[in-house]
């Protein structure tokens, strides 16, 4: 059994899960999808947009890398406010590809994501990756 939470404590709003073709097009609606989801959580605006920011960078990775040179898949984005912390994660279904060199201007994706997130995962299987990227207590809603 759970403690019941104390008087005036926020309640956890139901988790965020969407389901959408990779495809560039399909992706400013996902985001503006968690963006709604995110608003609700009540936090500072600019942590808001980090986590908006680095959710929707890993959508478009999944649309420009994990379907390269085949008929585009799902991308899968859920988040969760549980306990004081928030929890993005984003699932393809397609190939890993290593970062390449590049002139400077692109390949930096990940960089944000690390730099946005307070922590951040990558787990690469046969069958697609996932990036995992979570915010700590400190984002308590005002």
């Amino acid at each position: 059994m759970t403690d019941p939470l104390p008087p005036g404590a926020p309640t956890s709003p139901a988790p965020f899960h969407r389901r959408t073709v990779a495809l560039a097009d399909r992706l400013p609606e996902l985001r503006e999808a968690l963006a709604d989801w995110v608003r609700k959580l009540g936090l500072d605006a600019e942590r808001a947009e980090d986590v908006v920011l680095a959710g929707y960078e890993a959508m478009a990775n999944s649309a420009e890398h994990a379907y390269r040179d085949r008929e585009a898949g799902y991308v899968d984005v859920r988040a969760e406010w549980l306990a004081g912390r928030l929890t993005v994660t984003v699932t393809d279904y397609g190939t890993w590809q290593a970062p390449v060199a590049t002139n400077g201007l692109r390949g930096r994706g990940l960089l944000l994501i690390d730099s946005l997130a307070d922590q951040c995962a990558q787990v690469h299987r046969e069958d697609g990756t996932t990036i995992t990227m979570s915010w700590s207590e400190d984002l308590a809603p005002a």
